[in-house]
């Protein structure tokens, strides 16, 4: 059977004898139009059957389909040099790695299965209560943020995080999702060690949500960070690990470049409602914005 399947590939026997059309002779541009609808890990995987194969894989017609139609917006965050001449398949490699903006407080990045722009903040980037005081907070290194910071609450009696995204985000679905962490963490001996001593408050009162767009768009909800005992009820445990909270969803549709630049400025809020509960340890990373898609999602995390 091994013998056969090598076979398909060139078209001979084991005695070089033709037994017909193999692979290799499949036109180029057939292979294309059938890459056309295949995941980008996909076509670099058939790019090895032969050389075809590989001509398809390289061709500019497939890649210009699977770059995002904003694909130049996001070009122009990185010097002329780092894309110029390139390739569309060596544009989607550039793109599907994080690219730093607005002080390297934000970031944006293409999927590298589906294309969908996806968009991080970090807690640099937004306005939240009293973040100057160091009294409430503190700025923690650490290697569990994409921005390699956490903003660390230490204590508060209510708080407010504001946030902005303006982008020329293509036409598509996008969630946003705030991700929370309650407990402290560090590296001890090699090992990760969680401690709850300080996190209380966050089963008390609910946090808010909140998301709006420049065109009407809006969405909320509401949780409870820490439910003990709900969670062991249910099965579930959030301490000591990082957990989504969907805000909810907004839609891009398809417009000119000058109604796209006035609608896609997003708000992003998260609100603690209760100002007469005294919350203790909490520490904020960022945003992000994936297509559901594509989305938004924000990294907090409590001490």
């Amino acid at each position: 059977m091994g013998s056969s399947l090598s076979n398909l590939n060139d078209g001979t026997t084991a005695n070089d004898f033709s037994i017909g059309p193999s692979l290799g002779d499949i036109p180029e541009s057939c292979i294309a139009a059938v890459f056309m609808h295949l995941t980008p890990p996909e076509i670099c995987n058939l790019a090895g059957l032969n050389r075809s194969f590989r001509g398809a894989a390289s061709s500019d017609s497939v890649w210009e389909k699977k770059l995002p139609p904003n694909y130049q917006a996001l070009l122009d965050l990185l010097p002329p040099e780092r894309y110029l001449g390139l390739s569309k398949k060596d544009v989607f490699a550039v793109l599907s790695r994080p690219i730093p903006f607005d002080d390297d407080n934000k970031e944006l990045w293409i999927d590298r299965v589906t294309g969908r722009v996806c968009m991080a903040v970090s807690a640099r980037g937004m306005a939240i209560t009293g973040i100057e005081d160091r009294r409430y907070w503190n700025w923690i290194p650490t290697d569990e943020s994409r921005f390699h910071v956490v903003a660390y609450l230490q204590q508060i009696w209510w708080f407010e995080v504001d946030g902005t995204v303006t982008f020329h985000l293509p036409p598509g679905i996008y969630s946003l999702s705030f991700r929370i962490h309650l407990g402290g963490f560090m590296r001890k001996s090699g090992r990760r060690v969680c401690n709850y001593e300080h996190t209380h408050g966050w089963d008390l009162k609910p946090v808010r949500f909140s998301l709006s767009t420049s065109d009407g768009q809006e969405a909320s909800c509401e949780y409870y960070l820490d439910d003990v005992k709900r969670e062991e009820a249910h099965g579930h445990h959030k301490r000591g690990f990082w957990i989504d909270y969907k805000v909810g969803e907004f839609v891009v549709r398809p417009c000119s470049f000058r109604e796209l630049d006035e609608n896609s400025r997003r708000g992003i809020r998260a609100q603690q409602l209760d100002a007469a509960i005294r919350c203790r340890s909490f520490a904020m990373l960022g945003i992000l914005d994936h297509a559901s898609e594509n989305c938004i999602w924000m990294q907090l995390c409590s001490f």
